[in-house]
């Protein structure tokens, strides 16, 4: 019998079970004789009321999915699942039940486990699960660690199918990942999938800037069209350039941390600069491109001097001590805000990011619930996904994770964000609306090359070439060739 225990406090990764070892090592041992076991890990830092585990009860010619998952439901044997990771604020308890919920449906005995995102743990138990071949049934991925196991895991193409059409359409970000040579390999989750949005003082974008933001992207009615369709990258610059004068510049970061790859990478998504392309070519030198880059030269003497060295707390930081007036991020710093300076929280809305040439882009970062295709229990782990992925069991975890998580399909709203405050609503245009798209910092690349451009921070160091190394944007563009060749080679 594996030991289970809660792992974390809800609002951190801390380890409080002296058990993790213990357990990890009992994951990567075969299954005992006779049990089988469907588990799934999770890590962590962010229509149809007929759902799909009601519909495999019925069966019949029309519903393929159904009839697989009952021929295969564990009758008189019991079934073991457990969870590993760390979640987001009170989100342990909420999933906990939800998988209680479905084992006492399906008449399975279930165990859960958190184990923590510290020190890698989680992205370790990926590894030696690949490489065992042996563990959990149920894995969840981040970003790109779906990709890159994909010739590991079992495709789910029938049960995103099955989403697809109770939820609509996935985004373009989620799909970017999720979906390999044309199989979905993992299915998206709302669960601790995130975008980075901007994230501004109401009061000092008026004063400074002349923009009243809650009226461009107002709660719980549609944006401003005129005061939208102005909301460019070029407005952008020349607001940064105001804010900065005044002493409140925007805290963008320009390090190769996963923040600054984000925004940056949503930029050159909304001007179509693409440094390799969808087939894998290298594209790095086009007018798209250069003219990202011009942008760059004239915009980032607007920004503090020090974001080429900022980690992922700094632009944080710099908005809750009052000395920036707009950042991109996830919810976290008006969490933060509320709780330590509650005077700048009243002040903070969130809303789209500029529109490009292609369009208004805002970067996604995505989770994935991945099953191994090693599984001794496909059809049960896919009974599983579905369950946890109908509209009452992602509206219960957008609700437990209090407004930080977004649900990768369009047709999946929330009153959470529209709720929260201070000030009221100052969320609700933090999931994508409208005409804003996610896409992923490295897209159209393929996975295997997209992940080096982002874990390198490839298209932040061409703009450190050009705007503090005394290079020109040419010479920028040739370097970045220089670095795609060397990843085309590994």
């Amino acid at each position: 019998m594996i030991y289970t225990e809660p792992l974390f406090s809800t609002n951190s990764d801390t380890l409080t079970s002296p058990h993790v070892a213990g357990i990890l090592a009992t994951s990567l041992a075969p299954p005992p004789a006779g049990r089988h076991i469907i588990e799934m890990t999770e890590g962590g830092e962010d229509g149809d009321d007929d759902p799909p585990h009601h519909a495999a009860d019925r069966g019949g010619d029309d519903n393929p999915i159904g009839d697989a998952l009952r021929a295969r439901r564990p009758c008189c044997r019991e079934t073991e699942r457990r969870v590993l990771g760390s979640l987001g604020p009170g989100a342990n308890e909420p999933l906990e039940k939800l998988c209680r919920e479905w084992a006492e449906k399906e008449k399975v005995e279930l165990k859960t486990d958190f184990i923590t995102s510290n020190g890698d743990k989680d992205l370790l138990t990926v590894a030696a699960e690949a490489q065992s071949k042996s563990g959990h049934d149920i894995l969840t991925f981040t970003a790109w660690y779906a990709p890159g196991q994909a010739e590991n895991l079992e495709p789910v193409d029938d049960v995103m199918a099955e989403l697809i059409r109770q939820h609509g359409a996935v985004s373009a970000g989620a799909e970017y990942l999720g979906k390999q040579d044309g199989h979905w390999v993992a299915v998206p989750t709302s669960f601790g999938s995130t975008l980075s949005p901007p994230r501004a003082r109401i009061d000092l974008m008026k004063q400074i800037v002349g923009l009243d933001v809650t009226k461009m992207y107002p709660a719980g009615a549609p944006p401003d069209s005129e005061l939208e369709a102005a909301w460019t990258w070029d407005f952008f610059s020349q607001a940064a350039a105001k804010c900065f004068k005044a002493g409140y510049p925007f805290g963008m970061p320009l390090s190769t941390t996963s923040d600054a790859v984000q925004w940056v990478g949503a930029f050159f998504n909304s001007y179509g600069a693409q440094l390799v392309d969808a087939k894998g070519e290298i594209t790095v030198s086009s007018d798209a491109i250069r003219t990202g880059l011009a942008w760059f030269k004239k915009t980032v003497p607007f920004f503090p001097p020090s974001v080429f060295s900022w980690d992922d707390s700094s632009n944080n930081k710099a908005l809750i001590s009052g000395q920036s007036a707009l950042i991109f991020n996830t919810p976290s710093a008006w969490a933060v805000a509320k709780r330590d300076a509650p005077k700048v929280a009243e002040q903070l809305w969130t809303f789209p990011a500029p529109k490009g040439p292609k369009g208004r882009h805002i970067s996604g970062r995505y989770r994935y619930w991945g099953i191994w295709n090693f599984s001794a229990n496909k059809s049960a782990a896919k009974s599983l996904l579905l369950y946890l992925s109908t509209r009452e069991a992602i509206g219960k975890l957008l609700e437990a994770g209090q407004g930080f998580d977004v649900p990768p399909f369009e047709k999946l709203d929330s009153p959470v964000w529209a709720d929260a405050e201070p000030p009221k609503g100052t969320l609700y245009n933090f999931p994508p609306r409208g005409e804003v798209i996610v896409s992923v910092a490295g897209s159209p690349a393929p996975a295997r090359i997209g992940v080096q451009l982002y874990a390198q921070g490839t298209m932040c160091k061409m703009i450190a070439q050009c705007t503090q190394q005394g290079k020109s944007i040419n010479e920028a563009i040739t370097f970045g060739e220089r670095e795609l060749e060397g990843y085309m080679r590994t």
